[in-house]
């Protein structure tokens, strides 16, 4: 049976970006109710339609549980906000173990008297408890806050509670930051998490680890997309793409789907980088991403990228890539043409690290010096060479390659912000390669963009020198009510810590 699952759209909307038409508002929202629906009824559904077992199906309804919750704060976002009375017989959450330490914090009104000048007199203490962890240990932060009433004019008066990413959640935002960074930067599925949790100490069901990372995914967003706009604000992006498995609901196969990166040039000053899940490596996917940006864009031969030089953005080659297919060809065959190909390009890389520290307009001059004459000399070689063999061998796609891509693989010659190569997005993939071995695959195309989206901000956190779980539970700390006009704040090259 082909699963409802299979036909879902994914709808990237943040809470920043909701349309101003109210029929676009109202045809988002059933969209998204529909989308909920046919969650629901995957993962509360009857036998034959529930999840497969094992680790895919543990992996799997994690991204479900995760999936609901983002959409559900979606929805709530998109619906006025009413305050209701709580409903008689709502089930109460169980009490923090009594064993667990504690740390008492204490939210004290302003002032000590009432607005008619009477003094005011303690009723009780109102006590919220979170729960927080540091690796191996939990604790439990109780905040007191103490209700003060005028005898005079009958007036109460309390401290309002912190606000939180979970209004009334049990977690504090270091414990959020956690889990997100021991998923999203460790690698560690949320099956694997529960099973932590409980040796310290304490069971957290893996559907609540689950819902506190949709609503933080959801949370999150605005800053992402503030990022992506940050980096399109540069003139020179280098862009790369690595399959990554994504499971079809409802069966135990997977089909191949992409994660692009995409981060500043080399010379920019913007330490960051953003990732993007896409459910496949259609070229589309960069064009949306780029959107009306007309840089130079460092990349490789991916015919994907092709159609974004014919729309304004100026194609930059990869040398490392051009150097590859002689290495790999001087390491099948001990081919001499392929061993010359190789000191040329080096000389072009020793000229490259001895100029990589000078200004812009001190690199260009260096180049046309000497790095131009070297290529050029280089170019009448392959020239040369690709006359003496034969069409189809191995030496003749190697030669192909570069003289094919001349013109790109050269445009950095006449220009001072321009790399080599693509090595430094290729730094930025890595971590991605080698997380996947871990979780094997991405639940569902919303799990794959919400991964994207906090492995965004956990890479870029990295990149400028940041703990990413220090990062994230200040940002979520402050994120509920910092203003979004200022979210720029919050990005990881302008983060600074809030002083206590």
């Amino acid at each position: 049976m082909q699963h409802p699952l299979r036909n879902l759209f994914y709808f990237n909307q943040t809470a920043s970006a909701i349309p101003g038409s109210i029929q676009a508002s109202k045809t988002l929202n059933e969209k998204l109710t529909f989308e909920i629906a046919m969650l629901r009824r995957f993962r509360f559904g009857k036998r034959g339609e529930q999840l497969p077992p094992g680790v895919q199906g543990s992996l799997l309804e994690e991204a479900v549980d995760e999936d609901l919750v983002e959409i559900e704060a979606q929805l709530a976002a998109l619906t006025p906000k009413v305050d209701a009375p709580e409903a008689k017989g709502t089930p109460k959450r169980a009490a923090l173990p009594a064993e667990l330490p504690r740390i008492e914090i204490r939210h004290e009104p302003h002032g000590a008297n009432c607005t008619c000048g009477c003094a005011l007199k303690f009723v009780r203490d109102e006590v919220s408890e979170k729960l927080d962890y540091t690796p191996g240990t939990f604790t439990v932060e109780r905040h007191v806050r103490p209700i003060l009433a005028c005898p005079q004019c009958e007036t109460i008066t309390q401290a309002p509670m912190p606000a939180y990413v979970i209004d009334k959640g049990l977690a504090t935002p270091g414990l959020m930051a956690h889990v997100l960074v021991a998923k999203y930067a460790d690698h560690l599925p949320l099956h694997r998490q529960e099973g932590i949790f409980a040796r310290a100490g304490l069971k957290i069901a893996r559907s609540t680890l689950a819902e506190w990372v949709g609503a933080c995914g959801f949370a999150l967003q605005p800053l992402v997309a503030a990022l992506r706009d940050e980096i399109l604000s540069h003139r020179v992006l280098h862009a790369d793409e690595t399959p990554v498995k994504l499971l079809k609901p409802g069966s135990r196969a997977t089909h191949k789907a992409y994660l692009w990166a995409y981060t500043p040039g080399v010379f920019e000053a913007l330490q960051a980088v953003v990732y993007d899940f896409t459910e496949g490596r259609a070229g589309a996917h960069a064009r949306e991403f780029f959107g009306n940006w007309a840089g130079s864009l460092v990349c490789d031969d991916y015919v994907g990228y092709k159609a974004c030089f014919t729309a304004g953005i100026t194609e930059v080659g990869c040398m490392a890539h051009a150097r590859r297919k002689f290495f790999d060809l001087h390491a099948a065959s001990q081919s001499p043409v392929a061993a010359q190909a190789l000191e040329y390009i080096g000389g072009l890389y020793v000229i490259e690290r001895q100029i990589k520290d000078l200004s812009v307009e001190e690199r260009l001059a260096q180049r046309q010096h000497t790095a131009k004459p070297l290529a050029d000399t280089y170019h009448v070689w392959l020239l040369a060479q690709r006359q003496k063999v034969p069409e189809g061998s191995g030496t003749a796609r190697a030669l192909d390659y570069s003289l094919k891509r001349w013109v790109a693989l050269t445009r950095y010659l006449d220009d001072g912000m321009l790399p080599i190569d693509n090595n430094r997005i290729e730094q930025q993939i890595r971590p991605i390669a080698v997380g996947r071995n871990n979780w094997l695959f991405a639940g569902s195309l919303r799990a794959g963009k919400r991964a994207a989206a906090v492995m965004s901000l956990v890479q870029s956190a990295k990149l400028n020198g940041h703990d990413p779980y220090a990062y994230l539970r200040d940002v979520l700390t402050r994120l509920p009510t910092h203003p979004n006009s200022r979210i720029g704040e919050l990005l990881p090259h302008r983060w600074q810590p809030e002083m206590a």
